[in-house]
């Protein structure tokens, strides 16, 4: 039996109720841009190490077990949220192939290695950090959303570090960074391969984003056809609703 805390649930991760997670409202909840990034991500079938930044409570590395039988290193800094992570793998008995390491992003070098991983994934803070009256007043949920504790360049940085030569890095984000991404990666030799923009529905703005980078790629940047969440009824979209349903 799974041990819960406070406001804990355990929810199905995945449409064919063959997952489960445990969630929190008041410390974190996976959202659909988290299942998104999990779907878009390149991932190799057979071998390889796969690292995913900033990993909150897991959900990530577990929707990437189903497509790939690589080892997976997940990181967060929140001690509470890698307990959590780590009781998420043990529920879906994923022990032997994901592994949950307390840690900041910045100085995980000596853990870590250099140059170590073929995919690296992240589902970074969105926001700039804002003034301190503006925080939330859930410290959990400030640090997941503000980039209180890294930059976007630190995460960039760090996914350069990781990645190995010829490697992938994949990232979820908003458009409005969109301009600093690409900036980002570039001074960190990632080669921006893949974008592709997420929108509500037809005739709204895009409100997400998904990047791939080359570790010392070339350039050569292919725009993917766009993403609509719902249809004009209110309903998913069959690509939307086949990305959900796994």
């Amino acid at each position: 039996m799974c041990e819960l805390y406070d406001d804990e649930r355990i929810d199905y991760a995945t449409a064919d109720e063959s997952m489960k997670i445990i969630q929190s409202p008041s410390v974190f909840s996976f959202s659909l841009d988290a299942v998104l990034l999990a779907d878009f991500a390149y991932m190799p079938i057979k071998r390889g190490r796969i690292l995913d930044l900033g990993t909150g409570n897991g959900i990530i590395p577990l929707l990437l077990s189903r497509r790939t039988q690589a080892e997976i290193t997940a990181v967060d800094i929140q001690p509470r949220l890698v307990d959590m992570a780590r009781r998420n793998v043990k529920l879906n008995h994923l022990d032997e192939r994901i592994t949950v390491l307390e840690g900041d992003l910045k100085e995980l070098q000596p853990v870590l290695g250099h140059s170590s991983y073929d995919v690296v994934t992240c589902n970074p803070p969105y926001f700039k950090t804002p003034a301190a009256t503006e925080h939330n007043l859930n410290e959990h949920l400030t640090i997941a959303r503000h980039e209180l504790y890294c930059t976007l360049e630190d995460v960039i940085k760090a996914c350069k570090l990781h990645v190995r030569p010829g490697g992938k890095v994949s990232m979820v984000h908003r458009p409005g960074r969109l301009v600093d991404i690409i900036t980002l990666f570039r001074k960190y030799k990632l080669e921006p391969k893949r974008l592709r923009f997420i929108y509500p529905k037809q005739g709204r703005e895009a409100n997400m984003l998904l990047i791939e980078a080359v570790r010392d790629g070339r350039p050569d940047l292919k725009i993917l056809p766009p993403l609509y969440i719902y249809n004009h009824a209110g309903d998913y979209t069959d690509e939307a609703e086949a990305i959900i349903r796994g």
